[in-house]
């Protein structure tokens, strides 16, 4: 009784408990055909927000205001860049991972620029260069969309003793942000900051330093979300990081990290990231029409919210 109620304590718990009655419920209206098929569509397509929700959490750990809405554009901007240098080379694979991981680095430093030079909000700051981000994919695309080469291609839509290629990546990332927040000065300062800004500059924490590294940190596996993205969807569309907007920041409220700052989930991005899939493809089992899919998906996840919403602060 005493391990189920500190479970029941732990943020990340319920999202892993709606995942799992998700997943049972679709099961049931298939017969248990689906089962191997769905689950790994799950850990594909979850594997995605898994990614750009790391670097969301690290930046909304920062405390009050702090968000990424950058994310979409440089998704966007790195698949489209990478993909035409790559131009269907398998040769030049590593210098298209570079390049993507070096817009990620730019738009990061450019983000935490405005926020600093201008001191505007951080929402505010990132949404106008969203906008110039997206601007520059418009001026790169121009409307072409080149295939990703055939490596790449196989790479990302095959999997490895069962387990989709992209769910191991973002397991990989996953165990280093783990490892960043709860074996690293680094993890201890973002807590803290979080917590009280204030405070942590009188203790002598190098705020704007942690930052900066956590806003190009987040634009970075942005950048490498829309990399694997563009080679796992077969080419980079204008809209392609649209729909990790929301989604980015929505699998860090379900997963349990506190909106307030100072305190992150990585299980909880997870569970809240295969439940947003399951959700919609459960719905669309039961035939349900897009209209009603939207409402109960919008139910669902606030009966989530409440039930982990009795945490104690600092809970893991």
């Amino acid at each position: 009784m005493k391990t189920l109620e500190r479970l029941s304590r732990r943020p990340w718990i319920w999202s892993w408990v709606a995942v799992f009655l998700v997943w049972f419920a679709t099961i049931i209206v298939t017969g248990g055909a689906s089962t191997l098929g769905l689950t790994q569509a799950a850990l594909t397509f979850a594997a995605f927000s898994i990614i750009v929700g790391i670097g969301q959490m690290f930046v909304i750990t920062l405390g009050p205001g702090n968000v990424d809405l950058s994310v979409p554009s440089t998704m966007t901007l790195a698949g489209t860049v990478s993909l035409k240098l790559m131009d269907v080379d398998n040769g030049m694979i590593l210098p298209g991972l570079v390049v993507a991981v070096l817009i990620g680095v730019a738009v990061g430093l450019l983000n935490y620029g405005l926020i600093k030079a201008l001191r505007i909000p951080p929402i505010i700051a990132t949404l106008s260069m969203s906008f110039i981000v997206q601007s520059a994919a418009i001026w790169t695309n121009r409307g072409l969309r080149i295939k990703p080469p055939g490596f790449l291609a196989e790479f990302t839509t095959s999997g490895t003793l069962g387990v989709p290629n992209v769910a191991i990546i973002a397991l990989l990332i996953s165990l280093g942000a783990w490892f960043l927040l709860e074996r690293t000065i680094y993890g201890r300062w973002i807590s803290a900051i979080g917590q009280s800004m204030p405070a942590a500059r009188m203790a002598g924490i190098p705020v704007d330093g942690t930052r900066f590294v956590t806003y190009v940190f987040c634009a970075v596996l942005a950048a490498l979300a829309g990399y694997l993205l563009a080679c796992f969807s077969g080419g980079a569309a204008l809209n392609m990081g649209s729909e990790y907007l929301l989604m980015s920041i929505a699998v860090v409220v379900l997963g349990g990290t506190a909106v307030a700052g100072g305190d992150s989930n990585v299980p909880g991005i997870w569970g809240a990231s295969l439940f947003m899939y399951l959700v919609v493809s459960m719905l669309n089992t039961y035939g349900l029409g897009a209209g009603i899919r939207l409402i109960m998906t919008g139910l669902i996840i606030i009966s989530v919210i409440m039930l982990a919403g009795g945490r104690q602060p600092g809970a893991r």
